[in-house]
């Protein structure tokens, strides 16, 4: 584990999706005692950190994102008791804990909203979001053509306790998610109380949710159809919002261990991208330019040198993701036709290569093992998990249905995983809350375990070897031209990574020995493959050696 100061730079952070990771209680739900046990298993795929989407209370109206009480863990996961143990526990392997935080908003459960709904127009527990009367003389105009995230509309009208209509609320993802005003000071004092409510149970850092979207401009403008999110934009990445970030950095350095704040910032402006990133903000954000990125050599090295680009003027390191828990997984993405990602093209029945998305995937990952910066990997990844294509009755995401059900949603890739056996529940723990695909048993991780091939421990020997390598810890990078389809660089003294991105294989360099590849080399690194290798000193007398 990187030690001390400025640990966070280069450590590799394991993304922990509580209720599909392992259930240790038997109901179908993953749990923090299904994590507790599971403890050994993140210390031998030699993780840092581990980062735990919301464990809060919440009505799971978007899997959590809709947090009701910070305070409380769901019953469903466990109790704030083992929260508390968990993170003790982690730490004594040497692992520590990062948990999330959603400034943009709450659940309608939040017991703010419900006082904001008993209150009535006008009251002071109304300030604390962002209520309207309408537009109209009988206020039946929506206040704003804002778009929300998860498509659709980002208004919603109450009901008034007689039944009448009354005041819409303001939500840019779903309407069981109204958003907070910013501008109100019990929402800046609550969320300073929440960090230290975390912290104080030795939380090494926080990742932030929807970071640039919490301010609003307080006119409600509206916005030209395909408005970019630049300077000015009523409602993403407006300049007050570093202000709030500033006053989070100042918590987060009140505690010893350097507790790290991280934010999710969709943004294609880097300069302002870099903005969040500056002394006394946050300390990294999520990139994800590259995770969106189709197999293409050119664009991952155009992409790879724009996020080295964007993090230099500040001097944060850049982090890497293959995927997340709203991303298609990296096997079946990069075996599809169009290996990119957007939530918006998102559809059933894209096809996919199996085969070639799982050897692309492998590649991947030794190649963004490679890089300068923090590693992510999302739970199931290490396993080579594909994503699923879930029957219509047992999706649950919002984004399926406020597509009108085009959209498949995000469940795909929040499927259990697979501990162990033959058949589902493969180890989970009781029947699963989403189903497991019938052919998983070779993904199960008692079978990767025994198989010195697997993409787990192809996972495993890349993190140690990471570790272990000097050349690995810096942040310089030196490209190196080996053909149009080849991703290749040097690190340090003499560490190179190749990836093939083409159709035919390509010669390794001569006097390098091969320290890991994602596939069999016979002296050539076939395609959809990486290597990673060592520079080793040329035969002083080659004529002499071959006599």
């Amino acid at each position: 584990m990187p030690a001390g100061e400025d640990w966070w730079r280069t450590a590799v952070i394991y993304q922990v999706y509580v209720r599909s990771f392992a259930d240790g209680n038997g109901d179908g739900i993953g749990d923090l005692a299904g994590v507790r046990s599971r403890l050994p298993y993140l210390k031998s795929l030699g993780v840092d950190a581990l980062w735990f989407t919301p464990w809060y209370q919440s009505p799971l109206a978007d899997g959590g994102y809709d947090v009701q009480d910070y305070r409380q863990i769901d019953p469903r996961f466990g109790t704030l008791e083992e929260a508390e143990q968990l993170i003790a526990e982690a730490l004594e392997l040497g692992i520590r804990t990062i948990v999330d935080i959603v400034p943009n908003h709450i659940s309608d459960q939040h017991e703010w909203f419900q006082q904001a709904l008993a209150a009535g127009p006008g009251s002071p527990e109304r300030e604390r979001f962002w209520f309207h009367p309408g537009r109209g003389d009988q206020g039946d105009g929506i206040p704003t053509n804002w778009v929300s995230s998860f498509q659709g509309e980002t208004w919603s009208r109450t009901t008034n306790p007689d039944g009448t209509v009354g005041e819409w609320y303001l939500h840019l993802f779903t309407p069981q998610q109204p958003d907070l005003n910013w501008n109100h000071p019990d929402v800046r004092r609550e969320h300073e109380d929440v960090l230290r409510f975390w912290f104080d149970r030795g939380v090494a850092g926080v990742r932030i949710d929807s970071a640039a979207l919490p301010v609003k401009d307080a006119e409600l403008p509206d916005l030209p159809p395909g408005t970019a999110p630049t300077a000015g934009h009523p409602h993403i990445d407006r300049d007050e919002l570093h202000d709030i970030y500033r006053d989070w950095r100042a918590v987060a350095d009140e505690y010893d261990g350097e507790r790290v704040l991280v934010g999710e910032v969709w943004l294609d402006d880097a300069e302002r991208f870099a903005r969040y990133l500056r002394p006394g903000e946050m300390h990294t954000a999520f990139n994800f330019g590259f995770m969106t990125q189709p197999w293409s050599a050119q664009a991952m090295r155009d992409s790879i040198t724009r996020t080295l680009a964007e993090h230099a003027p500040v001097g944060a390191p850049a982090t890497w993701v293959l995927s997340n828990h709203d991303i298609t997984r990296p096997v079946t993405r990069y075996g599809q036709a169009d290996s990119s990602f957007a939530f918006e093209r998102k559809r059933f029945g894209t096809a996919t290569d199996a085969a070639r998305g799982a050897r692309r995937a492998r590649a991947a990952a030794l190649l963004v093992a490679a890089l300068p910066g923090s590693l992510y990997i999302y739970q199931g990844d290490e396993l080579g998990l594909p994503e699923v294509e879930l029957p219509l009755d047992a999706i649950e995401d919002p984004m399926h249905f406020r597509s009108g059900g085009v959209d498949p949603g995000r469940d795909g890739c929040r499927v259990p995983l697979p501990w162990a056996g033959d058949t589902s529940p493969y180890g989970f723990g009781g029947a699963p809350w989403l189903p497991q695909p019938a052919d998983w048993a070779a993904l199960a991780v008692d079978a990767q375990d025994r198989d010195p091939d697997s993409t787990l421990n192809l996972y495993r020997a890349a993190i140690a070897l990471r570790r272990r390598l000097d050349d690995l810890a810096g942040s310089d990078l030196e490209w190196l031209e080996l053909g149009a389809d080849v991703l290749a660089f040097r690190r340090g003294d003499g560490t190179v990574s190749i990836t093939n991105l083409g159709a035919a294989a390509v010669p390794l360099p001569a006097h390098h020995e091969v320290l890991l590849a994602s596939a069999s080399l016979d002296g050539v690194l076939p395609p959809d493959a990486t290597a990673w290798l060592a520079l080793r000193a040329a035969p002083e007398h080659s004529s002499r050696a071959q006599k």
